[in-house]
């Protein structure tokens, strides 16, 4: 198959699965923008960073265009409820630990353009060991938009104060696979563990407390605006997000602007 054909699939597979998606807003035209938009810590002094986007530690291996400083930056509203959430999650021992917030226009195309080069799997016994990477788009693990680049969404886990780790979650952020879905070995309506790990493709588990773990973040999360995505135990979105429709594309670097 050549290059120029794969394109051309993989373009077809994005245009259905935006399609099953049911949406039909009208989207704002793309902005350079920032004048809504702060930078993180400045909001939020305690959260520990880790930008994996901007390293080569994360599914494709390389640093990721559109991240030009190893930063976080969100909308104010949803850097002022991150904030709360911080305060939160203080006072029970733990901080919060940033991998990726807003995510630049210029970061999901290089997305999408690592997805279509099927031979390039260096990373896949770290990120998708059980997943064919042909199958990445149909199965939405790879789109063409992300809610990220819409300002208040947020990648994150929790930093044990105690045992100064990160506290196990019983998986990897940016993990392809049915392992970093909320409702795994558990039900996150509930808190409660049922240890069912029939969705794993090769009998993979997460044990009680790790449940446990990914429970105290999601409950802090809600508790402060926040919605949950049912596919990754990391990513949270703001409840009334100010951009809903607007897809930003300046890149990731420290703000000049107050």
């Amino acid at each position: 198959m050549t290059k120029k054909l794969l394109y051309l699939i993989c373009g077809i597979v994005l245009m259905a699965c935006q399609n099953n998606k049911g949406k039909s807003d009208t989207i704002t035209t793309p902005t350079n923008d920032t004048s809504q938009f702060v930078t993180l810590t400045d909001i939020v002094p305690d959260a520990i960073l880790e930008i994996r986007y901007f390293g080569t530690y994360n599914f494709v291996g390389d640093r990721i265009d559109g991240y030009l400083e190893a930063t976080a930056l969100l909308t104010k509203q949803a850097a002022d409820s991150l904030r709360a959430v911080s305060d939160d999650v203080i006072r029970q021992g733990y901080r919060l630990k940033i991998y990726d917030a807003y995510r630049p226009q210029k970061a999901v195309d290089h997305f999408v353009r690592w997805a279509a080069d099927i031979p390039d799997t260096r990373m896949k016994a770290y990120f998708y060991p059980d997943l064919d990477k042909s199958v990445l788009f149909d199965q939405e693990y790879i789109m063409e938009k992300s809610g990220h680049t819409r300002g208040s969404t947020i990648d994150l886990t929790l930093f044990d104060m105690k045992t100064e780790k990160e506290l196990d979650m019983g998986g990897t952020f940016d993990w392809f696979g049915p392992e970093s879905h909320p409702d795994f070995c558990g039900n996150p309506e509930t808190g409660e563990y049922t240890g069912d790990n029939h969705k794993s493709p090769v009998g993979r588990s997460i044990t009680a407390e790790q449940f446990k773990n990914r429970m105290i973040l999601r409950q802090a999360m809600l508790r402060h605006g926040f919605k949950a995505l049912p596919t990754e135990w990391w990513h949270f979105t703001l409840k009334d997000e100010p951009f809903p429709d607007t897809y930003f594309t300046f890149p990731v670097k420290q703000l000049t602007n107050k």
